[in-house]
């Protein structure tokens, strides 16, 4: 695996490692020997997996707050996402700073999010299939999120939002939210 360190501290894009032949290549998603040696979080508990059918559809952005704090590894599986975290950690340097990467079934490029940050995407083509690594359990009562058309985040999306749920256009900016102390 490839790591990419980002300017938000602690996130990385990781990048396949492949080893190639006549009959294709072979390549590590996970290895949790790499992620310690970087000191990142190799606790991975629960695998999820979304669809988003129409391009244009926004998921995000969603934190879990402590203690119920993750890590996420997310990939593209089919299709391809504008990608997104956005710092919101009380003492960062980066608090508020976002960070954008197209991750698609083709570059295999995965996004390590940090605890701390809030994650969401945007599809860029109809029928998106996503896979989560996280690192701690789904805990609806420590469930937040960051609107995701904040002003003063100013994200910029690659498309106009075609499909969004209520909860999502209803999370708090960041003016409004609470800080996430780790």
């Amino acid at each position: 695996m490839i790591f990419n360190k980002l300017l938000l501290k602690g996130a990385y894009t990781i990048d396949l490692e492949k080893h190639v032949d006549d009959r294709g290549f072979f390549a590590r998603y996970w290895c949790k020997k790499e992620f310690e040696e970087l000191g990142l979080d190799a606790n991975i508990i629960q695998i999820n997996s979304s669809m988003s059918k129409i391009k244009g559809t926004i998921r995000g952005l969603h934190i879990q707050r402590p203690p119920k704090a993750e890590t996420k590894i997310v990939r593209c599986i089919r299709g391809k996402i504008w990608d997104v975290i956005v710092d919101i950690r009380l003492e960062s340097p980066t608090y508020g700073e976002w960070y954008g990467s197209e991750l698609n079934e083709n570059n295999r490029t995965m996004m390590y999010v940090p605890k701390g940050f809030a994650h969401g995407f945007q599809s860029l083509v109809d029928n998106v299939e996503l896979l989560y690594l996280h690192s701690e359990f789904y805990s609806l009562e420590d469930e937040s999120g960051l609107l995701y058309n904040d002003k003063d985040v100013a994200i910029d999306w690659p498309l106009p939002v075609s499909e969004i749920s209520k909860r999502d256009k209803s999370h708090p900016a960041l003016n409004k939210l609470q800080p996430i102390k780790l």
